[in-house]
């Protein structure tokens, strides 16, 4: 099955009434494709679980329970909401992972990971979702793999310990360890030791950062040599801006926290790899080298990641040439990702791109991400939202985990600093 990324369908009216004064003067409709993601990866599973009458009355009981806890209002409130509505539809209680077949892939997981720690940035929220974060923990151990599911040697390219596209045995098949998903959760690692300044998760975040420099593909006879593949299956010859270009971010996080060299200098040649093989004309970047072939398609993702690596490297090095590469970046980016493009993409893409552009925003001091990020999420509030509060997206338009997840996590990501986004 291929990995593929669920694509929202344009509402045509809707879109512009609602959008026009959020977004950029001149953003008009533009064209989009499916967006198959490179390499091969089992199809996003995660469906809403059905919830009986019964079952919500002895979830929630016959009387409206008093409110209790915290008291958030806007951005908060919505993204919480979002939370609760993915939790009462995908959670499974007891066993730290989302509904799926059994069980939800690495890739959605990741991003309810992301949106529970991006919950915890909220000051009202902070406290009770420690014990979502430890949850979202708990989960997450049942993806990580040291042996490679047990796999004959050579099925795989790396047999480091990481985080497995499925969980892990004995829980579920395990197999194929994708690097994009082992940055996302890395990154969020590294939010998490912010936030408690727990060993555990820089342990995870430091493990990860292993397997991601032990994939770099350093092959001197490769067309533009270098770069970090898709997955460690022996069959990918993908090398991407979606796995090299977080990594790096990933390690700059790791070398802010540690102080560890390597770190930097590993993300410093990533960085560069994104910006030497795949950067187009257009001062885009394009998706991936397939065959030795720049495959030019670009997504909002990649840009975003390459805008946060180099605000990191500017803040962490104090050169400015990477300052102006990412607002280089974020100039092309917000000229071509007009509304129709942003929301064919699934709402994953954009979370990434509007976190990036949002924390560049925040060294600029330059606004339009936010304001963007606003009017999408308000979109999705009007016109993608079901009584439920379930969002969908797709065509036909359907209830996912990963749809769900994402949009809980920009309106977090929009009621907290952006300096807790990194």
């Amino acid at each position: 099955m291929s990995r593929i990324a669920p694509i929202r369908p344009l509402c045509g009216l809707a879109l512009a009434t609602l959008l026009l004064a959020a977004f950029p003067a001149g953003a008009g409709a533009a064209g989009g494709s499916t967006r198959a993601r490179a390499g091969s990866y089992p199809a996003e599973n995660s469906r809403p679980r059905r919830i009986t009458a019964r079952a919500a009355r002895a979830r929630h009981g016959h009387r409206r329970a008093k409110p209790r806890g915290p008291v958030v209002h806007g951005n908060a409130l919505r993204a919480l909401l979002a939370f609760e509505a993915m939790q009462r539809y995908y959670y499974i209680a007891g066993s730290g992972l989302y509904a799926g077949e059994p069980f939800s892939y690495l890739w959605p997981f990741s991003q309810a990971l992301a949106s529970t720690v991006s919950l915890a940035h909220v000051p009202a929220l902070s406290r009770a979702f420690r014990k979502e974060v430890n949850a979202r923990l708990v989960g997450l151990r049942s993806y990580l793999d040291n042996d490679n599911s047990g796999e004959p040697e050579g099925t795989f390219t790396s047999t480091l310990p990481a985080f497995d596209g499925s969980a892990a045995p004995p829980t579920g098949p395990g197999g194929t360890k994708y690097y994009d998903d082992n940055d996302w959760v890395g990154i969020e690692m590294m939010r998490t030791y912010e936030l408690t300044h727990e060993a555990g998760a820089l342990g995870y975040a430091e493990g990860i950062m292993a397997f991601e420099m032990a994939g770099w593909s350093s092959n001197p006879a490769l067309p533009c040599p270098g770069g970090i593949p898709f997955s460690n299956s022996a069959e990918n010859g993908d090398r991407n801006t979606v796995t090299t270009a977080p990594a790096a971010e990933l390690g700059l996080l790791l070398y802010r926290a540690t102080h560890n060299s390597q770190y930097l200098q590993f993300a410093l040649t990533a960085y560069q790899w994104v910006r030497t093989c795949l950067l187009l004309p257009s001062s885009l970047y394009a998706d991936h080298i397939r065959n030795g072939a720049v495959v030019p398609t670009v997504w909002s993702y990649n840009q975003g990641t390459m805008i946060g690596a180099g605000t990191l490297l500017y803040q962490l090095t104090g050169n400015g040439e990477y300052l102006y590469q990412a607002r280089q970046t974020a100039r092309a980016a917000l000229e071509y990702f007009t509304p129709a493009r942003l929301f064919v993409e699934t709402p994953f893409f954009p979370s990434v791109y509007f976190r990036n552009l949002m924390y560049l925003d925040s060294v600029t001091h330059d606004p339009p991400g936010a304001r963007l990020a606003q009017g999408y999420v308000n979109y999705a509030w009007q016109y993608d939202r079901r009584a439920n509060n379930l969002f969908v997206g797709g065509s036909p338009a359907t209830a996912q985990l990963l749809v769900q997840a994402s949009i809980a996590q920009i309106y977090a990501l929009l009621a907290t600093p952006a300096s807790t986004y990194f």
